[in-house]
Formats: C-alpha cells, sequence, structure tokens
C-alpha cells in the first residue's frame, strides 16, 4: 500500500452516534429488565451445545456492527451466567451486585482513568473509600491501602509487605538467595483458604514455608499448637514471621481467635495479618461486630467487597497500618513515572508503589456510589440479614430428622446432610453428591460442597441482599424431595 492508499482519519467511534445511543438505552432498559425478572429465571443451566459451538467461531477479521454483537451477546452470553446474581445462588462465596453498581461500572469504563495515581478525581474516589474502610474497621489514621482484583491478591499483598518488614535484610535486593538468612515460615490454620499455597509458592518460599496448624471443635486454629510449631521451628534455626488469621473461613464461616493470635504474634515478635475475605465486614452490622474482634489490631487484613460489600466483580482491599512499609515493599524509581510538584503527574504512582500493578482500573466509583447511595448502615442490617437466614435454615435442619447439622453455624455458612439411619457413610456421600448436582442442574438453587470428618456436606453461603426466608424453605423442600427419591428401595 502507498502513502495516498493510507488512511489516516479513522477512529472506533461510532458513525452514528444517535443509533449508538439507540442500542445503549436499549441495553440498559434489557438489564434492569434483567435484574428486575431474576426470580423468573432458573438460578444456573447448562450452556446448550449449539451456543457453545457459536462462542468458538472463527477469528472475526471483519466487523459486523454493534447492533448484530449485541443481539448475539442476548442469544448465546446473557442467558448463561455463573447464576450468582439469583436470590438461590449460596455456592462457593460469591455475591450479586446492585443495579447502581452495574452502572457505575459503565460510567468508570467511560471515564476510563488510568489509576497509578495522578492527579485525578478517580484517585481521589479510591483514597477516600480506602480511608472509609479504615474508619469502618477500626484502624488509625496513617494506615494505607490499596483495591485490589479480589482478596487472594490482597492477602499476597499483605503477606508480601509482611516477608519484606520482617525477613530482617533487604530481601528486594536479595531475594531468598542469602546463604547466611534462615528459612522463613509462615502459621495458620488448617481451614485458611487455599491463596497461601499459591502465595508462597509465588513468592519463592515455596509451600514448605506454610505451617498449617490444627483446629479445634468450632473450626479455630489451635493457639497452644501454634505456639508449639512456632517454638519448634526457632529451635531448628528457621526464622517465623507471619501469623495468619482468619475471620469467616471458607468451609464453614468460623473466625480464629483474633486477639489470641495477637497476644501470640506479640509474644514472639510476628507480623499479624488477617485474612476477613468475606468475614471482615461482619464489623459493619453493630450486632455482629463483636465477631470480628481484634482485627482491628492486625499489621494487615484483607477483604472483599465483592462478597458482603455486595459489589460487581471485582474489587478487593488490602489494608496495613505502616503505610510506609508497603511503599517501601512495592515502590519503583523510574523517570518516565516520577512525580512533579505540579501538572498532572502530582503522585504519579501513588497507587502503583502499593502494589504489583501499573495499569489499574477505576474499581473504587462502584463502591463509593452504592456506598453513598444507601449508606454503610444499611449495608451491615443486610449482612445481618444474612446471618439470621443461616440461623433460620439451621433451625430448619434441627427440626427435620431427615437432615443432619454438620458443622456449628458461627456466621452465614450452613453445612449439612440429607440423612437415613440405615445408609452408611459412603452412601450418604453419594445421595448427598447427587443431591447437589440435581439442585444445580434442575436450577433449583445453587448451594455448593465441602467435606467435613469424611461426610460430604451440602454447603450454604448467604452473601446474598435478594435472599428471603422462603428461598430457604424452597432449598429445604428440595434437599428433602430429592433425598428421597433416592433412597435405595
Amino acid at each position: 500500500m502507498n502513502n495516498n492508499q493510507i488512511k489516516t482519519d479513522q477512529t472506533l467511534d461510532p458513525e452514528n452516534w444517535e443509533e449508538a445511543r439507540k442500542i445503549g438505552h436499549q441495553m440498559i432498559d434489557d438489564m434492569m429488565d434483567y435484574l428486575m425478572t431474576l426470580r423468573e429465571r432458573p438460578v444456573w443451566q447448562p450452556m446448550p451445545e449449539p451456543t457453545k459451538k457459536a462462542l468458538t467461531e472463527k477469528l472475526p477479521m471483519e466487523g459486523v456492527g454493534l447492533a448484530d454483537v449485541y443481539s448475539e451477546f442476548k442469544e448465546n452470553i446473557l442467558p448463561y451466567p455463573t447464576g450468582n446474581i439469583h436470590p438461590r445462588f449460596w455456592g462457593w462465596v460469591m455475591t450479586n451486585g446492585t443495579p447502581t453498581s452495574m452502572l457505575a461500572d459503565m460510567l468508570a469504563s467511560g471515564m476510563n482513568p488510568h489509576l497509578a495515581g495522578y492527579d485525578q478525581s478517580a484517585s481521589m474516589v479510591e483514597k477516600q473509600l480506602i480511608d472509609w474502610m479504615r474508619q469502618l474497621l477500626g484502624f488509625p489514621e496513617g494506615t494505607g491501602g490499596l483495591l485490589v482484583s479480589g482478596a487472594t491478591m490482597a492477602n499476597i499483598n499483605g503477606l508480601t509487605v509482611a516477608r519484606n518488614a520482617m525477613a530482617g535484610y533487604d530481601i528486594r535486593a536479595d531475594g531468598l538467595n542469602r546463604a547466611d538468612q534462615p528459612e522463613l515460615t509462615i502459621y495458620g490454620s488448617t481451614e485458611l483458604h487455599s491463596w497461601i499455597y499459591k502465595a508462597c509458592e509465588l513468592m519463592g518460599m515455596g509451600r514448605k514455608a506454610y505451617r498449617a496448624i490444627d483446629v479445634d471443635a468450632n473450626y479455630q486454629i489451635k493457639i497452644g499448637a501454634c505456639r508449639a510449631a512456632i517454638e519448634a521451628d526457632i529451635t531448628a534455626g528457621k526464622k517465623p514471621f507471619c501469623l495468619i488469621g482468619t475471620v469467616g473461613t471458607v468451609n464453614t464461616g468460623a473466625s480464629d481467635d483474633i486477639k489470641a493470635l495477637r497476644a501470640l504474634a506479640d509474644e514472639f515478635g510476628l507480623w499479624l495479618h488477617i485474612d476477613g475475605a468475606y468475614g471482615s465486614l461482619a464489623a459493619l452490622s453493630p450486632e455482629h461486630k463483636p465477631i470480628t474482634a481484634g482485627q482491628e489490631l492486625a499489621d494487615s487484613l484483607a477483604f472483599d467487597l465483592h462478597k458482603w460489600g455486595f459489589m460487581p466483580y471485582e474489587i478487593g482491599c488490602v489494608i496495613v497500618r505502616d503505610a510506609e512499609t508497603q511503599d517501601k515493599t512495592f515502590g519503583q524509581k523510574a523517570s518516565y513515572l516520577s512525580s512533579q510538584s505540579r501538572g498532572l503527574s502530582v503522585g504519579v504512582t501513588y497507587f502503583a508503589d502499593k502494589g504489583i500493578q501499573l495499569s489499574r482500573g477505576f474499581k473504587a466509583l462502584k463502591a463509593w456510589m452504592t456506598f453513598k447511595e444507601h449508606g454503610f448502615s444499611k449495608i451491615g442490617e443486610i449482612i445481618a440479614q444474612n446471618i439470621h437466614q443461616a440461623q433460620y435454615l439451621k433451625e430448619l435442619i434441627v427440626k427435620n430428622n431427615k437432615l443432619e447439622l454438620l458443622a456449628p453455624v458461627p456466621m452465614n455458612i450452613v453445612c449439612f446432610r440429607y440423612t437415613a439411619n440405615e445408609l452408611s457413610q459412603e452412601q450418604l456421600n453419594q445421595i448427598n453428591q447427587e443431591i447437589l448436582i440435581r439442585l444445580q442442574e434442575t436450577g433449583i438453587a445453587v448451594p455448593s460442597q465441602t467435606i467435613l470428618n469424611g461426610n460430604f456436606a451440602i454447603r450454604v453461603c448467604i452473601t446474598n441482599h435478594r435472599t428471603q426466608l422462603v428461598d430457604l424453605d424452597i432449598l429445604v423442600d428440595a434437599v428433602l424431595k430429592e433425598g428421597l427419591s433416592l433412597m435405595p428401595a
């Protein structure tokens, strides 16, 4: 192609703005209708093979236009989500978003700011949101923080800061290669989320760095066993540097005794990190704040706003008591990113110096708008509502001799199974696994599963602002019906 044939004035903006505006308005109307009519649809449904085939097409080298693309979205994508926005989705730990936060994501994408820092409104909103979180969770002024994709990255951020602050040498310069330095070790319970193993591998310490301490009958870490493990490692010449507590375990919703862990950390001079992925925000409910007691004493805390903050994916947060340690862990000095005293580049890497990412989107807007719309008191009331609903489900289970509670219910997770005296554990495990699958495949409800003391458990985690008590009645009735149909003749 010669220079006379090269186009130099193309753009990806619409050729017809009014047509694009009309389709955009239709998208908003359709999504509002979609949210309003959730109860009319199954929680989840499998994708038909023709739909899967349609979504494995050849490279679209030529465009078809927005109208056709949106039509394909409505036909092949919108009807087949995970289902976590539905009132009867209680699998894993997923929440369901709000109409306002959906719109906020659109606004954030329209602005499309780069959130490494800079002197801009988006940075001010994120700073404001982190400060709100600091105040709500009881941390002092001067505490640092960062919005990240979710609790896994928030936990890895906090643990990396802990390692660098506590290693006793310049680990950024030397890494883990110094032969004169002892092996670093970390302590938490067997119930701690699997992010810890990813973190140990990613940070170069290996899975062997983590000491998984046994839990008691309430699934809380055994303090005495943890102390013994720390002492044994010190005697063996290793260097314990971090103790991790959990507020709201994934399996059962248990919370460790954080105040006891703080005392243990102080006894040995360790960093205390808290994984509060969903449980930390129970502090927003005055009634249930005692569950989180002591988390405000942590050196770092990780939690999600896309769980009990009811935000759409993705938005997590890490808070670090000593903000300087976070900057010392991740800060970089590059001439092309240097801050100026005036202009846009004031504080150019304010957030980038607190984590791995340089390029970051405007995650804070959806949380800022939702919290401003409803107020934190309302969010706390919904959290309390979810905990009450878990207690309601627990009572339904306890009162029925065909159902068995498999773990305490300290917060919002209920683990149970269909049971019958004449069946073996293996038979009960098979039946309950089939019940779970049928619940999902019929679209009635989506719990998930776990194994507790060898028993297959139907696990219901309620972090859903749309759930009502009648939904739990529907679940129990369905479990009983399916269980009866699966009983051997």
